[in-house]
């Protein structure tokens, strides 16, 4: 008797907590789509409006369906003014950059993850100061120029090379990584940059994606370096390209400031499909870097 109360009573709990959980369980979807419809409509708002006629526009008929639908601003803005000379150089930019700061990030991470580093307690608060701390926009500009920097690839890219941020992440990252793998290729006679090479850095792609994806991003977006640092027109990056016939101020197109509407639509969304399309294929990578970067044993 005592048992079959006993089981009605756990029979009864669970369809309580089965029905609580669905509950939060459609909560959580309705909330969820929400979120999305806010963050895709502006895109899809943008996207539409790329494709929709300078008349409809002027008339104010725009929509998240296109009307006159074509596709000649796309047309003209790959063909006319500079347009692919800045996405050439962007992707140069971003490319060599990603790279120069993966490296060199990973460079100082790794030590710095290990306990036995000498000075160790001094360096890693010295480094964590630089994130709160800078010289400043002034200093850092008569830095540039006196390097003799200025209107040069190194001047965008120097100044964002290494982000104390990610250099944290994944030196945490490198802390989890078990030191019996170390100590068991040292045994075998690697050196501490063949345990680097050899050992740390192929358990550590999804840290890699991660920064990978975080550095090529703020490359990629970044125009300030480009309005400080770059004044032929010939090297600037996309995205200060694309700002300045927001602002009206195109680089070859003397009537920048009428630029339609659609053109700018057009120029914003040429500007960040390349990293909608790459974000597919290191979303995994990226989670679990950002899960495992975030813990220290």
């Amino acid at each position: 008797m005592a048992t079959n109360t006993l089981k009605a009573h756990n029979s009864k709990n669970r369809i309580k907590e089965s029905i609580g959980y669905r509950i939060f369980v459609v909560c959580n979807t309705i909330l969820m789509i929400l979120i999305s419809i806010a963050t895709l409509y502006p895109f899809l708002y943008l996207v539409s409006q790329s494709f929709t006629s300078e008349q409809a526009i002027i008339a104010g008929h725009t929509s998240l369906i296109p009307e006159g639908f074509n596709i000649d601003t796309y047309k003209y803005v790959l063909t006319k003014g500079d347009f692919l000379l800045y996405y050439r150089n962007t992707i140069i930019y971003t490319v060599i950059g990603t790279v120069l700061s993966l490296t060199f990030s990973a460079f100082l991470a790794y030590p710095l993850s290990k306990n036995e580093l000498k000075f160790n307690r001094i360096l890693t608060p010295f480094i964590v100061f630089t994130m709160y701390f800078g010289g400043g926009l002034i200093a850092n500009y008569i830095l540039i120029d006196r390097l003799g920097l200025k209107n040069t690839m190194g001047g965008f890219i120097f100044p964002m090379m290494i982000s104390t941020y990610y250099v944290l992440l994944m030196k945490s990252f490198f802390q989890s990584i078990p030191k019996d793998l170390e100590e068991a290729g040292e045994i075998d006679g690697l050196g501490k940059f063949g345990v680097f090479w050899r050992i740390a850095l192929p358990l550590s792609k999804p840290i890699m994606a991660t920064m990978t994806l975080f550095y090529a991003v703020m490359y990629w977006n970044n125009w300030f370096n480009a309005f400080l640092y770059l004044q032929d027109k010939s090297k600037w990056p996309v995205a200060y390209y694309l700002q300045t016939i927001i602002r009206g101020q195109g680089a070859n197109d003397p009537d920048a400031a009428q630029v339609s509407l659609n053109i700018k639509s057009c120029a914003m969304v040429l500007t960040v499909l390349p990293i909608i399309l790459v974000y597919p294929f290191v979303q995994k990578y990226y989670v679990q870097g950002m899960m495992l970067g975030g813990v220290k044993e």
